[in-house]
């Protein structure tokens, strides 16, 4: 029997969907945590490593469905971030600066973003402490800050569901797709004139196939 007609994505780009609406939906301080304006985001992999930190002033939601749902950002359009390797999601929303915009207050907004690039600076920073490689997949660190801010408060969620961490659980899974985004990010580095954060990239995620292949290889005792 031919499904042609059928209108719903596979059941992995369905459940992301899913479980992604879930965690933005979350009510943090009496607001569904993906609608705070301003705020910091992390991408953890399936063996919680920190993958990928960034900051939003349009609203955490459509910042990180951007990421993970429709590739309509650089890091997934040129193979930086893959969204089928986040397992983990954690947020910091500036609950504080939520109703105030450009127009409305124009210092308090200006206040509002250099706090979350002092953020953005601090937890990108102590992610690179915390990983395995000394390295996230971002292309460019983050600018030293004008200012220096307290951590908020933080909201992490799980976007994998049982069924779909069965799936890519698998390491020999995990090598195969990080050998093709690796490859998709190569083969852009190779047809334009790319910036040394693209490399350097490229280079993060080659050390990451190789740690993951060696224990692979090292568990297996290379059977």
């Amino acid at each position: 029997m031919r499904d042609d007609d059928i209108r719903v994505p596979p059941f992995e780009t369905h459940d992301l969907r899913n479980n992604l609406k879930e965690f933005l939906d979350f009510d943090f301080k009496g607001q569904k945590v993906g609608n705070f304006k301003f705020g910091i985001y992390a991408f953890f992999d399936y063996d919680g490593e920190p993958i990928y930190i960034g900051q939003t002033n349009e609203m955490l939601r459509t910042r990180i469905r951007r990421h993970l749902t429709n590739q309509r950002t650089d890091a997934v359009a040129m193979s930086v971030l893959d969204p089928f390797e986040v397992y983990e999601i954690k947020v910091w929303p500036l609950v504080d600066y939520d109703n105030v915009t450009q127009k409305s207050d124009p210092g308090k907004y200006k206040e509002a973003c250099e706090i979350l690039n002092s953020l953005e600076f601090s937890i990108f920073n102590d992610a690179i402490k915390k990983s395995e490689f000394g390295a996230v997949l971002n292309e460019k660190d983050p600018p030293t800050p004008k200012v220096k801010a307290v951590i908020p408060e933080s909201l992490t969620g799980c976007i994998v569901s049982e069924e779909v961490y069965a799936i890519r659980k698998h390491p020999d899974f995990r090598i195969a797709r990080r050998a093709l985004i690796l490859a998709r990010l190569a083969q852009v580095i190779s047809e334009r004139q790319v910036s040394g954060g693209l490399r350097k990239t490229l280079l993060t995620q080659s050390k990451r196939l190789q740690w993951l292949a060696e224990r692979r290889y090292n568990k297996t005792n290379g059977n």
